[in-house]
């Protein structure tokens, strides 16, 4: 049995627009997702900004009703059987919002035991062995106010595993991490997958789904356009290689005459400091670098280098179709 089901989820909301006649209209934020998480794996879910990511979370946590199609997590569907979908998953969420600042870390975790119905007498030790493995011993009885914004997105890990949940949710936990504190809460994720925890994650890092997941979906415009193992979908890129380019401004009218080049079969534009990088991937055996320059003619170029598909190439082709 799958522990997290989801069969052809749809979520539609209505919002308004306009400034002085305001209009309703419908938006589909999740049209059609379906997908299996297998017991103890570790699941990436991909998307650029406004997929349906965190709708889909919502509605697999019970938070949203889907407008149709089913989910279940355990065996429980996620709409008749909310309270019990609750009892069995943590959700763990970016940002520092959900921490109580003038408590101390110790407080915030004892705070919300109560409210998760953990039993008095294990919620000391189980708060001990929480903030070990997340790596704020030492520092539980300072105010969460003082913790600097990995700290508290630990304290938020640690929140969301207090009731020992068997899948665990978590919503890009790394956004806006400094590398170091990112890198110790990916290594505490590792640990709770060798723990046997049922993980979905949701990332913008394609270096940490790389790293972390087992299988991925990546999601774009509400659909899944692509399910597997990180090393599949990179062999689906695999064919090919791929040139990049340091510009600066470069015009609209540059980049469509690129993607419109025999043997270029994709075209993206990154920032990146002060300048635009093209990414321009090729078909095998195909040597374009000087024809791709000819057509960048009055732009000044930066750095050029030549390289294999990474997981994330796979995923900007994978988004942009």
């Amino acid at each position: 049995m799958a522990v997290i089901e989801a069969q052809d989820l749809h979520r539609t909301y209505r919002t308004t627009t306009g400034a002085f006649r305001r209009r309703s209209k419908d938006v589909e934020a999740v049209r059609g997702v379906s997908f299996e998480v297998g017991e103890g794996e570790l699941f990436g879910l991909l998307g650029p900004n406004g997929a349906g990511k965190t709708t889909t979370i919502k509605m697999l946590i019970t938070l949203l009703i889907p407008t149709s199609g089913s989910a279940r997590v355990l065996g429980y569907d996620v709409v008749k059987d909310a309270r019990e979908v609750r009892k069995r998953i943590g959700y763990v969420f970016g940002g520092e919002r959900g921490v109580y600042e003038r408590l101390s870390g110790y407080d915030n975790l004892r705070y919300f035991a109560e409210l998760y119905g953990v039993p008095p007498r294990l919620q000391k030790q189980r708060i001990e062995e929480l903030l070990e493995l997340v790596g704020l011993k030492g520092r539980e009885h300072e105010r969460a106010e003082g913790y600097s914004r990995g700290m508290k997105q630990r304290l938020h890990v640690a929140r969301g595993l207090l009731h020992d949940p068997e899948v665990l949710f978590l919503d890009e936990p790394t956004l806006g991490l400094d590398p170091v504190g990112a890198r110790e809460l990916r290594s505490t994720i590792a640990s709770l997958v060798e723990a046997g925890k049922t993980v979905l994650l949701t990332t913008h890092y394609m270096f940490e789904a790389d790293s972390l997941c087992d299988r991925i979906a990546v999601i774009s415009r509400g659909e899944i356009v692509a399910e597997g193992t990180p090393l599949d979908l990179k062999r689906s890129v695999a064919q090919g290689s791929v040139v990049e380019v340091e510009v600066y401004g470069v015009a609209g009218a540059a980049v469509e005459r690129l993607r419109g080049l025999n043997g270029v079969v994709a075209v993206a534009v990154e920032e990146r400091g002060q300048a635009q990088v093209l990414v321009v991937r090729t078909e095998p055996e195909v040597e374009l670098t000087q024809t791709i320059l000819g057509h960048l003619d009055g732009a000044d170029i930066g750095r050029i280098s030549r390289r294999e598909p990474t997981l994330e190439d796979a995923y900007v082709a994978l988004v942009a179709e």
